[in-house]
């Protein structure tokens, strides 16, 4: 229990037997985290949550450190019937405070948290534009844009490591325990690999209890992320989600062209600092909000 003050007194760090209480809270606002997504998340970050006397979780909130100075915060949830009673601040405040002041904190904001995340210093520096495809059956692309110049292959263990180098760079930041964890969850792995065999792409695709979601997705363009698409979802037949920074504009196209509508357009803010570490450009879709 983490008491900083009277009020925060039920503030508890959660643990892999909180899994049914976090599964029933997300179902109460209606979100879609199964087991496998939040022992994820429970491996790789810390979950703050609020607990009544009877042990019922109200509300909850995690935080994922990565390796160079960066963290994110999501799944940030306060129960209908608890909303009002300030425990929203109380986890942001536990959160932050987990972390290191010269740690760079992002987070993907809902409509409704956004005016307390500006109250606790985060502002606004991108914005992500989640898609959703009720049937995804595209066509391959056509083989002749990118003749030969890569190829898109099953990854293997060996590949990890340019993975990991791979998604340094787009993000901006080293996430190693992240990658590894998704990919043992990930329903397909694959990555890019160009004429001398080095691996210049790679996506993951992870089935959720309604979507399949397809990311992280790094690419060196937009046909490079078509392809990896379409092989990442090519024996699916139900809802795909991706979610796509707003600089990506070529691939917003092919997905609106290819079935997808977009659903919202969240934005992306950041406290202690003004801006999200330097990329790239070859994030082509994210993991999933809560991991930035």
């Amino acid at each position: 229990m983490i008491k900083v003050n009277s009020v925060d007194s039920c503030l508890h760090s959660l643990t892999i037997s909180d899994i049914p209480g976090l599964i029933a809270l997300s179902d109460s606002v209606s979100w879609d985290y199964d087991e496998a997504e939040i022992r994820t998340i429970l491996s790789i970050g810390t979950v703050f949550g609020h607990k009544d006397t009877s042990g019922n979780l109200l509300s909850c909130a995690a935080i994922i450190p990565y390796d160079d100075k960066l963290a994110s915060i999501g799944m940030v949830i306060v129960h209908p019937s608890s909303q009002g009673k300030g425990f929203g601040r109380q986890l942001m405040k536990a959160c932050m405070a987990s972390v290191s002041t010269d740690t760079t904190i992002m987070l993907i904001a809902t409509p409704e948290g956004e005016p307390l995340y500006k109250n606790l210093g985060f502002q606004t520096v991108d914005r992500i534009q989640k898609f959703i495809a009720e049937r995804f059956l595209p066509e391959a692309p056509p083989q002749n844009e990118a003749p030969d110049e890569f190829e898109i292959v099953p990854m293997a263990l060996n590949d990890f490591s340019g993975v990991v180098a791979l998604d340094k760079a787009a993000l901006g930041s080293r996430r190693t325990h992240f990658l590894e964890t998704r990919m043992i969850q990930a329903t397909t792995c694959l990555v890019a690999k160009n004429r001398s065999g080095n691996i210049i792409g790679y996506g993951f695709a992870v089935q959720g209890p309604v979507n399949l979601i397809a990311g992280p997705i790094v690419a060196e363009n937009a046909i490079m992320a078509e392809h990896l698409l379409y092989k990442l979802t090519q024996h699916h037949t139900g809802r795909v989600r991706i979610d796509v920074p707003d600089e990506q504009a070529a691939f917003h196209n092919y997905l609106k062209q290819t079935g997808f509508t977009q659903v919202s357009h969240p934005p992306v803010m950041v406290a202690n600092g003004d801006s999200l570490p330097r990329r790239n450009g070859t994030y082509l879709a994210i993991g999933a909000q809560i991991y930035g």
